[in-house]
């Protein structure tokens, strides 16, 4: 059989799909997404198996089989359930594939991914596996996690955590909600930032280490990113009034935000941030360890995964 870096089965109509789903996506969405796209695919002689995850530790061994058989590992879920698997298909050398069935669908957004099941079924049978870059952050323990789309710590972070209290809001208002609420109440932190080698200090509210755009449900975060150029966007948000940020809020979303006089922006490949105080901390809507004195390191990984896209 050849080899998982060969091919995905040969010529897209003979290719072979393992979709991974992660069943409380969206808000149970994910099942449902899956139905149509599964359909279309098999119509087309496609080769199509759906597993519905089992556990991180399950789940990865599944991710190992679908390499080993060739199959093209489909992510079926939000930007966490990417995440948690990006890592491994990376390093397999297997080839990844997404039905954006989450919240936040931040990922699939930057990728400019569809969202009708037709035209993700005509992206799976069809789009050709494109190397894209992923993040890599080692802790302050030594453990080390992959991300596909940003790393943040402050004001975003503590806004993700609520997201997931407020589950009554319709989809649309629940990270708007939460992050108002976020900046209502938020301490600044001083964050020191080390930028390939050169390091600042700032009494902020929020630091991004980013690959991915967007996050936070179609917040443009980082206008100017790229999951193609081998290097990560930092967004540094200094501490201001509180009303003065939630003023500002909005801007986010087109990224117009970028202009304004307390948000910083920089460029580089390898990242260190640490906080003081300790400070929440997460990942493509997960939370992480927080962020304290001991220094997070954030490095990006060129062309890490191929992704149908």
């Amino acid at each position: 059989m050849s080899s998982p870096q060969e091919d995905p089965r040969q010529t897209p109509t003979q290719r072979s799909f393992a979709f991974l789903v992660n069943p409380t996506s969206g808000g149970g969405a994910a099942p449902a997404a899956v139905v149509t796209v599964a359909r279309i695919l098999r119509d087309a002689g496609a080769v199509v198996d759906v597993t519905y995850s089992p556990g991180p530790k399950a789940t990865l061994d599944l991710v190992a089989a679908a390499v080993e058989r060739g199959d093209v590992v489909v992510s079926v879920g939000g930007d966490g359930m990417l995440s948690s698997i990006a890592g491994e298909v990376a390093r397999l050398g297997g080839v990844l594939a997404i039905v954006p069935a989450g919240r936040g669908n931040d990922f699939a957004r930057m990728l400019g991914l569809p969202e009708s099941p037709e035209e993700i079924a005509s992206v799976l049978l069809e789009a050709a596996p494109t190397p894209t870059d992923l993040l890599e952050a080692t802790l302050a323990d030594g453990s080390t996690r992959v991300v596909a789309g940003s790393v943040y710590a402050g004001v975003d972070a503590q806004t993700a955590a609520l997201v997931n209290r407020l589950h009554w809001l319709p989809k649309k208002l629940q990270y708007p909600a939460a992050t108002v609420k976020s900046l209502a109440t938020f301490r600044p932190t001083t964050y020191t930032v080390s930028i390939d080698g050169l390091t600042r200090s700032f009494l902020g509210a929020t630091v991004v280490v980013a690959n991915s755009g967007y996050y936070g449900k179609g917040m443009h975060i980082a206008p100017n990113a790229s999951v193609d150029d081998g290097e990560l966007d930092v967004i540094v948000i200094e501490a201001a009034g509180r009303v003065g940020m939630i003023r500002a809020f909005p801007k986010v979303y087109d990224g117009r935000h970028v202009d304004l006089e307390q948000v910083h922006v920089f460029r580089g490949r390898s990242v260190t941030v640490a906080g003081s105080p300790p400070v929440a901390m997460g990942g493509d809507g997960e939370p992480m360890a927080a962020l304290g004195a001991e220094p997070v390191r954030i490095d990006v990984r060129p062309g890490a995964v191929r992704i149908l896209r």
